[in-house]
């Protein structure tokens, strides 16, 4: 049964979306040229994907079968890919319009619409199911101790895991990530899409994880949707280091190096004893060593140089995930992507290794990182 507080917001989105679907049959049916039967199935199509969109949220609150909860969710989030492309390629399809010579071919445009919008599903669709890529990344550290020298950190970000990506998919990222021998392993937030309940069997295998000095994770935003207490706790359990506004000092081979997290930019929101505190973060570390920093979000980087740190490893972004929902991305975030400097800081921002919402992913690969510490003159 669905609870009553979630009746409100589930209905509004069908509403918004259903008057998203209206606009985009206007453009598309009557262009296609359809009998009466190929409309109404158009028709049935939009209806279909208007109730099903909304169930990439609120499946589990539709339903208690997990299976049918996990169905609805997959069959939602297909929907929300084609339909992406589909609208965008549509409205783009009526500015073409604008020019004489295209309006000639209004059929075959509004078909070639369609196959694209397909094109585009597909091919982002194996993009996103397939196990992320290996992306190695060189960041030069002023001073780098010669023992530090190749040191490597992999960085896995904003797996997701809930109703498309179960404990299978995270067994294969997991030997992956093992198969690269890290001194270190960094979880950079966005673990998780569900509850500990509902999940704690498919995120089992982060256990497995394996690195020389272990592996340290952060609270990404989305573990505060699904009760951010719970999964610290289980996190611990599976034996990887939270960071919690803290660090830790690495020995290595008779230099250290400081391995430091803050709690998501918006942690306070949802718990004010997890806010953010790179100051926190820092306090009482020894003086002289590389300062490296995991911290979900890329706009947490002004506070932490500040807070004197060398290097943030971030995620949050996606990369944007699809176009043109990249282009989006700077309106809240300053980095969306890759190596950047503030200052003394460098960041580096991690594409993701999962996704999020549609299994799509186009333009933005996803990406297990190998950063690779190297003195400054050897970068």
């Amino acid at each position: 049964m669905l609870a009553n507080k979630m009746r409100p917001p589930l209905l509004r989105i069908t509403m918004i979306l259903g008057a998203l679907h209206a606009v985009l049959g206007y453009l598309l049916l009557p262009a296609l040229h359809l009998a009466l039967p190929g409309f109404l199935l158009g028709g049935a199509v939009l209806l279909a994907s208007t109730m099903l969109m909304p169930m990439t949220i609120f499946a589990r609150a539709i339903t208690q079968d997990t299976r049918l909860a996990d169905r609805l969710s997959w069959a939602g989030s297909l929907c929300m890919g084609f339909f992406s492309s589909l609208f965008v390629l549509a409205v783009l399809r009526e500015l073409l319009l604008l020019y004489p010579p295209v309006r000639l071919h209004q059929q075959a445009s509004a078909i070639a619409v369609i196959g694209l919008a397909l094109l585009a599903t597909s091919v982002g669709f194996v993009n996103a199911r397939r196990i992320a890529r290996v992306k190695d990344v060189k960041v030069a550290i002023a001073g780098l101790p010669p023992a530090l020298q190749g040191f490597t950190i992999v960085q896995l970000s904003d797996i997701h895991v809930g109703a498309t990506i179960k404990r299978a998919w995270v067994e294969a990222m997991v030997a992956r990530a093992n198969s690269l021998n890290a001194d270190a392993i960094a979880i950079t937030g966005d673990v998780v899409d569900g509850s500990v309940a509902q999940l704690g069997a498919h995120v089992a295998p982060l256990g497995a994880l394996r690195a020389r000095h272990g592996v340290f994770l952060v609270t990404g935003n989305h573990e505060y949707y699904c009760g951010a207490a719970p999964w610290v706790a289980e996190f611990r359990r599976l034996g990887l280091t939270v960071l919690m506004n803290e660090h830790r000092v690495l020995g290595h081979d008779g230099a250290q190096l400081l391995m430091a997290g803050v709690t998501d930019y918006n942690a306070a929101h949802f718990d004010p004893a997890h806010g953010s505190d790179p100051q926190a973060a820092i306090a009482g570390a020894p003086a002289g060593l590389p300062r490296i920093v995991l911290a979900h979000q890329p706009r947490s980087a002004p506070a932490l140089e500040a807070a004197g740190f060398d290097l943030q490893l971030s995620g949050h972004t996606h990369g944007g995930q699809f176009w043109p929902w990249n282009l989006f991305v700077p309106l809240q975030q300053p980095y969306v992507a890759g190596l950047h400097r503030r200052g003394r800081l460098q960041i580096y921002v991690s594409c993701g290794t999962g996704y999020w919402g549609p299994p799509k992913r186009l333009g933005a690969p996803a990406e297990i990182t190998r950063i690779t510490l190297v003195a400054a003159q050897d970068a």
